[in-house]
């Protein structure tokens, strides 16, 4: 069973070698980290290469969850960090490892279920996951040789967490509330994204798919409590009937 230490989530989408995802286990369990989620591994599930690269940390392989997109993995968070070389002209808040794992267990003292997502070896992540994180986490590298191996990335973040076992001030995040899960946020985007297909607003049709990435990019920037995303759901249901009213 995991342990009941409080911690986040991490989110290996799409890797591509066992090899690595067993490095990463390693990695997570050498800073006491093992809430692992895989999300569609290339080379199938179970796998023996994770199995031996993992050594001592196998018991994170059994346990991990394996998931079939990244909307599906993230569901239950409160708060999403990508960690990415590049924003991608996504407009976000972005962090150090360091800053964002501060960030991260003052959010955890507060109640708040957080994941970090990593992305796949070859190519990182695309742009549909980058847009539904809540903030980026950008490791300040060469920038003439940016990329890291999806493990040593994994262990840099890990030893940052580790680092801020030092009691946080809850304080220096906002106050604690009902805060939405990222399947409700989720669902909002998928509500105005439907009614605002229905008003013809993704316009010109070459644009449409870009429109929708930054409309999403947009909800998962907006710290909101579960209230907030009824609110917003009622909004839209209000213009849709006083439309149809006139």
């Amino acid at each position: 069973m995991p342990s009941a230490q409080p911690q986040p989530a991490f989110v290996l989408i799409r890797p591509q070698m066992g090899e690595n995802i067993g490095a990463a286990a390693r990695g997570m369990w050498n800073f006491g980290l093992d809430r692992m989620r895989i999300i569609d591994p290339r080379d199938g599930w179970p796998n023996q290469k994770a199995v031996a690269m993992a050594s001592g940390a196998g018991r994170l392989l059994d346990e991990a969850q394996i998931f079939a997109d990244t909307a599906a993995a993230i569901a239950d968070c409160d708060y999403v960090y990508a960690t990415t070389a590049r924003p991608r002209g996504l407009t976000k808040l972005v962090l150090t490892p360091e800053a964002a794992m501060q960030d991260a267990r003052a959010r955890i003292a507060q109640g708040q279920k957080v994941a970090v997502m990593f992305g796949p070896e070859r190519s990182g992540m695309e742009n549909d996951d980058i847009a539904r994180a809540n903030a980026i986490i950008s490791v300040p590298v060469n920038p003439d040789f940016p990329s890291l191996n999806l493990a040593q990335c994994v262990l840099l973040t890990g030893y940052e967490w580790r680092r801020e076992a030092v009691e946080v001030d809850p304080a220096r995040v906002d106050a604690v509330g009902d805060w939405a899960e990222q399947i409700e946020i989720e669902k909002l985007s998928d509500h105005y994204e439907e009614r605002l297909q229905e008003a013809g607003f993704f316009y010109p049709e070459h644009k449409a798919e870009n429109m929708k990435m930054n409309l999403r990019n947009m909800w998962s920037r907006m710290p909101m409590t579960r209230a907030d995303v009824q609110m917003l759901h009622g909004m839209m249901r209000q213009m849709v009937r006083w439309k149809e009213r006139g």
